[in-house]
């Protein structure tokens, strides 16, 4: 054991500034993977050595603590000023997820790490600098009075592991949670349908319907049952539900039809909406793009879900629909957690702010993304929960920070008095969705009533490639995306299931 007692030498010299946060880090990382018999000993000594991050001293750089890894809360470490600020992030996934093209992954068109930003990649100092951290957690609890949060690590149901539970102290707090998908509390959603907000999701979408495909092709199975395997449900008409139906119809005419030649004749898709499709585009736009969608072979239903059973769904009408794969995209609300935060709260139950996007009542908290809203006192609406909205919220909220560092406003408890500049303002940049086969939507107005640009076809889905390719956070993945769309085109889509 020389050489462990050598790298403990080096490791106390080299880290001699902060000795009581290096060594219990130490001893915390070593007590979940010590025997046995060393495991409880050594775990009690970091316990009572500093098991927390502890509050910043004076002189040292103030602490930003962000909880999520969402659009929002990356935009914002992507803008902090890490010479001002050392920036820890608490979420259960390292990697920002551009929702934009997840859709796409569910069929192969790209590869899941290409939707995938790690967040090292997009704040480095959280992997270099002494101060700043990512934790692998989930926020269990705020402690506003006290300036810390109460955090619980994931362990991905690893038995061998339990979750360790800890503290941070904060000098600002940033709240960029997200949201959750949105079931309306009807019986057996979450039970048996599956989210596309994930890379998991869209992993696990893969996995089921490649599955009931090869299932399928069965000696034995029933004309019924190969109609139920074959039958892919989306609810919800929202750009993500019109997407994917998009995304998937365009599979079944150019792969199923060759590669599962036997049952191609069986496989098809229903898009399920309460109202109309799209309803935040115009009607020219809604109308096109249901009869694209008709045209490719999706079916179109509007009818309200009353309860969701393991083989088929239930409408108000009465009418049944049997599925083989069901995806739930009808919106998204506060999360339990959120709700359960005592903050104020705004208009649909998410965290409060005013226009500066700060939660009044308490000190050094803000709040952005899906899981934030104006108060009524305010007199703005609650923004819709789009990334664009996030990513907004987050650069703006980057440099208020950024300013108040530069005025010494940095440490908690110490930015009363100073002034925080113009207030948050969004001005939408608009829409754009793809529908399949070469064609998409796009509508650059900033509302639905305002004058402005909107296309559909060849033409919008040229520009929505375009778009997105320059949005995707890094070279890296834009580097990933467009080798993908090129082997698709010409190689088609892969269908291993992995």
């Amino acid at each position: 054991m020389a050489w462990f007692r050598g790298f403990v030498q080096v490791s106390n010299i080299k880290n001699s500034a902060r000795p009581a946060r290096s060594t219990t880090h130490l001893l915390t990382s070593l007590s979940h993977f010590s025997s046995a018999a060393g495991g409880p000993a050594l775990a009690a000594a970091a316990a009572r050595e500093q098991p927390d991050l502890a509050p910043t001293r004076p002189g040292e750089k103030p602490r930003v603590v962000v909880l999520g890894s969402g659009w929002a809360g990356c935009r914002l470490m992507k803008g902090l000023d890490t010479n001002a600020y050392d920036v820890v992030c608490v979420s259960p996934r390292n990697h920002m997820v551009f929702t934009p093209l997840l859709a796409s992954t569910c069929v192969g068109t790209l590869e899941f790490r290409s939707v995938a930003e790690p967040i090292g990649r997009i704040q480095p100092a959280i992997s270099t600098a002494p101060g700043s951290y990512f934790f692998l957690a989930n926020c269990t609890g705020v402690d506003a009075d006290n300036h810390s949060v109460h955090c619980e690590t994931v362990t991905d149901g690893i038995s061998t592991l339990e979750p360790w539970k800890f503290k941070l102290a904060y000098d600002k707090l940033v709240v960029a949670l997200g949201a959750e998908a949105s079931t309306f509390g009807i019986h057996g959603v979450n039970e048996n349908a599956i989210f596309l907000r994930e890379v998991h999701h869209a992993q696990e979408i893969r996995r089921k319907l490649l599955l009931n495909l090869m299932l399928s092709d069965v000696p034995g199975i029933s004309e019924e049952e190969k109609r139920r395997l074959l039958h892919c449900v989306v609810v919800g008409g929202g750009p993500t539900g019109v997407e994917f139906s998009g995304e998937l119809s365009d599979f079944i005419t150019k792969d199923v039809h060759q590669r599962y030649a036997h049952v191609k004749d069986y496989i098809r898709v229903t898009l399920i909406e309460a109202n109309e499709i799209l309803s935040s585009f115009d009607d020219r736009l809604r109308q096109y793009a249901t009869k694209q969608l008709t045209k490719s072979g999706v079916r179109l239903v509007r009818g309200v879900v009353k309860d969701v059973k393991s083989r088929k769904i239930i409408l108000s009408d009465g009418t049944e629909v049997p599925y083989g794969l069901l995806v739930w995209s009808t919106g998204v609300g506060p999360s339990p957690f959120v709700r359960s935060l005592q903050l104020p709260k705004s208009p649909g139950g998410r965290i409060g702010v005013d226009e500066w996007l700060r939660v009044p009542s308490v000190q050094d908290i803000f709040a952005i993304g899906d899981c934030s809203g104006f108060l009524e006192s305010t007199g703005k609406p609650v923004l819709p929960a789009l990334a664009q909205v996030a990513e907004r919220q987050g650069k703006y909220l980057a440099e208020l920070l950024n300013s108040v560092a530069k005025a010494g406003g940095g440490q908690a408890n110490s930015s009363k008095e100073i002034a925080l500049g113009d207030p948050f303002v969004y001005r939408h940049l608009g829409s754009m969705a793809t529908i399949g086969r070469y064609k998409a939507l796009v509508d650059l107005r900033q509302s639905k009533e305002a004058k402005g640009l909107s296309l559909a076809g060849f033409t919008s889905w040229f520009i929505w490639r375009s778009a997105y390719l320059t949005r995707v956070v890094s070279w890296r993945n834009r580097f990933y995306v467009a080798i993908n769309w090129f082997t698709t085109f010409v190689f088609g889509r892969d269908i291993s299931r992995i």
